[in-house]
């Protein structure tokens, strides 16, 4: 079913029923940046999430995901600065900030969604969360420069803060869907690969609402790589007020549920394009769309690989069509495919070129090529001439400034 998807300003309060705030608390030095948010919903929603798939994780990682064990859940706050992984009271001082929130909003614990971000094996000054709380939920408020102040204070090495939202219909009804993500470095194609936070005035079941998100974020978040390494932290978490007042979707099925589900996808695609342009050091996004292979999952393998090449993403910096480089990066990615069928192309706003026809090299415009390639947005393409299926992931080129920035991290 096809559904207008407009795209409106407001990030994570565009949709009723929300508030948001962001702050300096205290816990970053400079105190122009805000390091904490928080997301509030004015009634207990529907609410599900995804998280990273590392075995280190963090408190607020174990603690989130019991929190929205039974679906639901009111308020997400969040932190930058400090990742609270990997110290002995990460659980204790997680459950703290839940316990503490709950009680000033007026809710359970259980129904406060916890995330972290920053350096890794720092002690988490808890009490400088504890005593901005009061601040923090003061400050809560509906419109752009509410959604703006949270989405400011989740971010880490991002250059820019990330906010989406857009209007839909379902059944009749208009309906939102509002989102601020933040990531930056610690890419990889890997659930979740970021910090992202959705919220949706639609009406949906858990079940429903838990089976949407998992969808989109296989096609999108799982797609996004920019230096190969998965978070400690890794989360998106969504909440459903209802307040749509549209017929509640209750199964993960029907012209609602697809509805939702294409307005979810448009604004995840959003989320993981930003991440990857903005990845840590990068000029360019890169696209890399691999079609016609035997089915799905493979063009996701074949597709992630090039991604993920440190000599792509080299090459795709200098502006040099090193076709050699992909052919490399579709050989091991561990799945079939007849190289003597592959066709390869760059295309920017400048232009496309063709570079490799049959798995063999071809007349080459150079100083085209050169030209396509000095774009900050490229689009590879990879037809594998031997199905219907196609899939695409999102990276960025790899820069000096990369090592700067990691290099000197913690200083």
């Amino acid at each position: 079913m096809e559904t207008s998807i407009i795209d409106i300003p407001g990030g994570v309060t565009a949709p009723a029923g929300f508030r948001a705030s962001g702050i300096h608390s205290g816990l970053r030095k400079n105190k122009l940046r805000r390091d904490l948010a928080l997301i509030v919903a004015d009634c207990r929603c529907a609410a599900a999430g995804m998280f990273t798939t590392n075995k280190v994780f963090a408190a607020p990682v174990g603690v989130s995901r019991s929190h929205l064990a039974d679906g639901y859940a009111q308020a997400i706050i969040c932190n930058s600065g400090n990742a609270n992984a990997c110290t002995a009271d990460g659980y204790e001082k997680a459950d703290l900030t839940c316990r503490v929130l709950a009680q000033h909003l007026g809710i359970k614990k259980e129904d406060v969604v916890v995330a972290s971000t920053g350096v890794i094996g720092l002690p988490l000054p808890v009490e400088t969360i504890i005593n901005s709380i009061p601040e923090l939920a003061g400050q809560l408020a509906c419109g752009v420069m509410a959604s703006h102040a949270a989405a400011n204070a989740i971010m880490t090495t991002d250059t820019k803060p990330k906010e989406f939202a857009c209007e839909f219909t379902l059944g009749g009804v208009k309906a939102r869907i509002g989102a601020i993500c933040k990531g930056s470095g610690m890419i990889e194609p890997n659930m979740a690969t970021m910090l992202g936070f959705i919220t949706t005035d639609a009406a949906i079941e858990p079940h429903a609402l838990r089976a949407a998100l998992q969808s989109v974020v296989f096609d999108t978040f799982n797609m996004v790589s920019i230096d190969g390494d998965t978070s400690t932290n890794d989360m998106v978490v969504i909440l459903a007020s209802g307040k749509a007042g549209n017929k509640p979707i209750a199964a993960p099925e029907g012209e609602d549920y697809e509805a939702f589900r294409a307005a979810l996808l448009k604004i995840c695609i959003s989320m993981a394009k930003a991440i990857a342009s903005d990845g840590e050091g990068a000029t360019k996004l890169l696209e890399c769309t691999v079609r016609n292979y035997y089915n799905k999952e493979g063009a996701k393998k074949l597709a992630k690989s090039v991604i993920k090449s440190s000599l792509v993403k080299t090459a795709m910096f200098g502006a040099d069509a090193n076709w050699g480089r992909l052919m490399c990066a579709l050989g091991y990615a561990g799945v079939e495919f007849d190289p003597s069928k592959v066709d390869l192309k760059f295309k920017s706003k400048v232009g496309e070129i063709s570079v490799c026809r049959n798995g063999c090299a071809i007349e080459v415009d150079e100083e085209l090529a050169k030209e396509i390639l000095s774009c900050d947005y490229i689009y590879i393409d990879v037809d594998c001439k031997c199905g219907d299926a196609s899939a695409t992931a999102w990276g960025c080129d790899l820069s000096y400034e990369y090592v700067r920035i990691n290099g000197d991290y913690r200083s």
